[in-house]
């Protein structure tokens, strides 16, 4: 678009033409409406297509959180275990240093 008046060099008009539009003043107002209404029609799509990425970036995102607060309380979990193991390994290991060194 290159402006309002779409190029055209605005004249100045008489008394008499100020109320009345002609032929071709309606063919470039229309013009413009519907260059303004594609426009439109086009930032609406890529709006729509835009918002259906982010809907899916999202849900993406929520499931890889999931996964991850997963993964870290199986790991929490296991270290936990770890723990126990090393208590029952230390006591196994000075049980039989007791009766090793007895």
């Amino acid at each position: 678009m290159s402006g309002p008046n779409m190029g055209m060099p605005l004249l100045p008009s008489t008394e008499d033409e100020e109320d009345s539009f002609g032929d071709a003043e309606y063919a470039a107002i229309n013009s413009m409406l519907d260059q303004i209404n594609t426009c439109l029609d086009h930032l609406e799509e890529q709006n729509d297509h835009l918002h259906a990425r982010l809907q899916e970036l999202l849900e993406s995102n929520r499931q890889t959180r999931l996964e991850f607060q997963q993964q870290l309380g199986e790991d929490l979990d296991d270290d936990e275990d770890d723990d126990d193991d090393e208590y029952y390994y230390d006591a196994y290991d000075a049980i039989y240093e007791d009766d090793a060194g007895a």
